[in-house]
């Protein structure tokens, strides 16, 4: 067999279809991604990504965005509600830090007991009075210690609970002051300052197996989104001193213009490793997958480093951890 398709590929709905699993045999994606759409009951999630893996014939990375806050897909009865990151940071004040470690390790827990072994987190982007409503809680802190600190944290606890941590959006998402989305940011401060405030978060955690980029214009290096900027993945791979596996954010994003294989063919060609389409839409997926082809052989090897990460969950007292947590928060429940 070559090499795996380049592309993290959605799914429909809370079951596998027929179509899906022979399109996902044949364009056998490096891994999946779940959304709400996928989400019922933890028996429903198992199957689902049990399902997902043997439409592939292996153990492919399955992804989600559980950060807390507005954004998590997992939510009650059957699994925790998490404080936005922001919010709970705050509110933990001097034990931010351990707080986040044990937060991410139940988060961890929760996903790998339905199969999920990959959370987009950390977010390393530092709030700003321009950070967009859509990302400001979602942000861990407005100053790089802090935001270093609880991304370090963030992401020692997944891995701690088998969980593939995505270091998210590189370069920095925090100037931005429209949602990507929608619209298309365009940040204009100068390099020197996004060498020394939002490129240093990335660059403190530079070790970590896997990031997403983020559609957004630097307009001191290059005049497209960094998702489809070769200048803005030799920062992210130089500057940034990054090593790991470079995933786009989400393609369908209205921040990049063109139609979907054409934004995935940019993305591919500026750097990505792997082309991010988040859909579930067969229609769509069948347009993506050609265009990003298959992964280089450069993009393997930092896909098997990445994998190589993910190991098994340390031993643990959730029931403790959990107690910890809501003590640090001062809180009954969460």
């Amino acid at each position: 067999m070559g090499a795996r398709g380049a592309t993290i590929l959605g799914c429909a709905g809370l079951t596998l279809g027929a179509d899906e699993a022979q399109f996902y045999r044949e364009a056998d994606p490096f891994g999946f991604i779940l959304f709400a759409r996928n989400i019922e009951t933890p028996e429903q999630v198992r199957r689902l990504t049990g399902d997902l893996r043997a439409a592939v014939g292996w153990d492919a990375p399955i992804f989600i965005d559980q950060e807390g806050g507005r954004v998590q897909r997992m939510r009650a009865p059957h699994w925790s509600e998490w404080m936005p990151p922001l919010d709970a940071v705050r509110q933990a004040g001097g034990q931010a830090a351990r707080m986040m470690w044990i937060r991410a390790r139940l988060i961890a827990a929760e996903l790998r007991d339905v199969g999920i072994d990959g959370n987009c987190a950390p977010c390393l982007d530092i709030a700003t009075a321009e950070t967009h409503p859509f990302l400001l809680n979602r942000c861990y802190g407005e100053d790089v210690e802090t935001v270093v600190a609880m991304g370090r944290a963030t992401a020692q606890g997944h891995l701690a609970g088998g969980v593939l941590p995505v270091m998210k959006h590189m370069p920095g998402h925090g100037r931005a002051s429209a949602d990507t989305h929608h619209d298309l940011p365009t940040v204009k401060v100068d390099a020197a300052t996004l060498q020394a405030t939002d490129f240093a978060a990335f660059r403190a955690l530079n070790d970590l197996p896997l990031a997403m980029t983020a559609h957004i214009v630097f307009a001191a290096y290059d005049s497209e989104p960094a998702t489809c900027s070769a200048r803005m993945m030799q920062v992210m791979r130089q500057d940034i001193g990054f090593g790991g596996l470079i995933m786009s954010d989400d393609l369908n994003m209205q921040a990049l213009a063109g139609t979907l294989a054409e934004r995935t063919a940019r993305a591919i060609a500026a750097g990505c490793d792997v082309a991010l389409h988040c859909k579930g839409d067969l229609a769509e997926m069948m347009a993506v997958v050609p265009a990003a082809g298959r992964m280089t052989p450069s993009a393997e090897r930092r896909a098997e480093a990445a994998l190589a990460a993910r190991q098994e969950p340390e031993a643990a007292d959730l029931g403790a951890l959990r107690a910890e947590h809501d003590a640090l928060l001062g809180m009954v429940n969460v």
